[in-house]
């Protein structure tokens, strides 16, 4: 029989560690085949045949029996001194304290962990910080991994600006094993929280970063998310992230390892952003559009709005303001509508933008033409006031059709007209009507809907073909995917 083995290479059979039980993915039981006679050369080859077969098999299912490695990824972790900081105070329940836990580990495990690659700390906090381990204590992910799961919660306050300070004066100094700030070693802080901190985080999450620490900030459930935006570095949108609980935290780690990941073909992983064309260079990447299309001026999208003839439009967006959005998505409704005027060429004699909100009543936030540009319509989306009432969509679409695309308002006679209606409930009021009299004065009409939305109610709002005009997502967080497909059919 061969030596016990303890690696896993090539078509070897894999055994567990010393002190070790494989319990994942299938198990095969490897024998020594010995044939019924030396003599039969015959049964030799069919036993060594049907060895080789299991040994291939045991490959087929992955080292192990952990699922294959896909070939071919162009993917490794930069070099990084990673702080986590976390809230355990006493808003935070064991079991949810457990999940961010979880989190971390699923973030470590895709690092590349070394003294000479990555390096992570924890920093544990609630009324006061409790230093878990150093950015020197663990050189192996096994050991980081075994740390993590012993950090208990605190279960006191919350003073976020405290632990803030402490990863700047000491999380992130040379003798916890920090390295000297450079461009080749990144420095990194994930603050996970909960709460509106009991002391100030601006000042301090200021002087973190012009330190030269990148600064990510996870908000779970009814954080604060004017904290977040003073804690987090630029660009925010890539920075601050939201979940509604702890049980979905998880659901981000894949955001931070591809943020440690040095990519040297970003085109060839489709590991981009590019809307329509990615062009590989040395190290990076840039974006380009079809024939027909011009880049629009995020360098990632792309628009068939832009000059010529026939690239007027009116568009009116028609948005559900009422209290079942939330405060948090409705944040994200005002980034779909700016992602949406970012593929419009906005001026005089192209494209016109107006907004309408809607609950209970009918707000008319800024009639079609009155701004000139794209910047300033971004702005006055941005201070957009959420109503947070009910959901008269019927009492909208009349609107729509009395006010917002009548020459008063700003409309152009013979110019197409597109209204996108969004809304994430039922109607409290009779849509039939209102939304086919929209379409029988010839409107073009999008309708977008989320979590509670009716599916029939969209369908009747929407201009034929139904099914290019009518878009639905259970969460609010994959609204700009439809806002990707809108940009795209807007103009076309």
């Amino acid at each position: 029989p061969p030596p016990a083995l303890h690696t896993c290479q090539g078509l070897a059979p894999c055994l567990p560690e010393e002190g070790q039980v494989n319990t994942s993915g299938p198990r095969l039981l490897l024998a020594t085949l010995h044939p019924a006679s030396s003599s039969s050369t015959a049964m030799d080859r069919i036993f060594s045949a049907l060895l080789l077969s299991l040994l291939l098999l045991l490959q087929s299912y992955g080292v192990c029996g952990a699922p294959p490695q896909p070939r071919g990824t162009l993917c490794r972790t930069k070099p990084t001194d990673l702080v986590f900081i976390i809230d355990s105070s006493r808003s935070v329940r064991p079991q949810e304290f457990e999940k961010v836990k979880v989190f971390m580990s699923r973030v470590i495990e895709g690092l590349d962990v070394g003294p000479n690659s990555t390096r992570v700390g924890v920093i544990n906090y609630a009324s006061a910080v409790k230093n878990e381990f150093s950015l020197k204590t663990y050189q192996s992910k096994a050991g980081l991994l075994q740390a993590v799961r012993r950090i208990e919660p605190l279960s006191t306050g919350t003073m976020t600006g405290l632990a803030i300070q402490f990863a700047i004066s000491r999380a992130f100094s040379d003798p916890e094993g920090a390295r000297v700030r450079s461009p080749n070693v990144n420095k990194v802080a994930i603050v996970v929280t909960d709460g509106r901190p009991q002391d100030g985080v601006q000042d301090v999450s200021a002087r973190a970063r012009a330190a030269g620490i990148e600064v990510f900030a996870i908000g779970v459930g009814r954080v604060d998310m004017h904290t977040l935006r003073q804690i987090a570095s630029e660009p925010l949108d890539d920075h601050v992230d939201y979940v509604e609980s702890y049980s979905v935290i998880e659901k981000l780690t894949h955001k931070f390892q591809e943020a440690f990941c040095v990519v040297s073909d970003l085109c060839a992983t489709g590991d981009h952003d590019c809307e329509q064309i990615c062009i590989s260079i040395p190290g990076a990447y840039k974006c380009a559009c079809k024939e027909g299309f011009t880049l629009n001026s995020d360098g990632k999208t792309c628009s068939a709005c832009s000059g010529g003839s026939g690239s007027a439009l009116d568009l009116v967006f028609l948005i559900d303001g009422s209290k079942s959005v939330r405060p948090e998505n409705f944040e994200l409704v005002k980034k779909f509508i700016n992602q949406i005027v970012d593929s419009l060429e906005v001026s005089d004699k192209q494209a016109q933008v107006g907004l309408v909100q809607y609950s209970s009543s009918v707000r008319q936030e800024f009639p079609l033409g009155q701004f000139k540009n794209k910047k300033d319509i971004k702005a006055a989306v941005k201070k957009m006031a959420y109503m947070e009432k009910g959901t008269m969509t019927g009492q909208a679409l009349k609107y729509l059709i009395d006010s917002s695309f009548s020459i008063i308002n700003g409309a152009r006679p013979g110019v197409p007209k597109v209204g996108i209606v969004f809304t994430d409930g039922r109607s409290q009021d009779y849509i039939t009507d209102a939304a086919k009299k929209a379409k029988d004065l010839g409107f073009r009409m999008f309708a977008v809907g989320v979590g509670n939305a009716v599916e029939d109610e969209l369908r009747e709002i929407a201009s034929e073909p139904v099914a290019e005009h009518y878009f639905y997502t259970a969460d609010f967080r994959t609204i700009s995917k439809i806002g990707k497909k809108l940009q795209m059919k807007i103009c076309i």
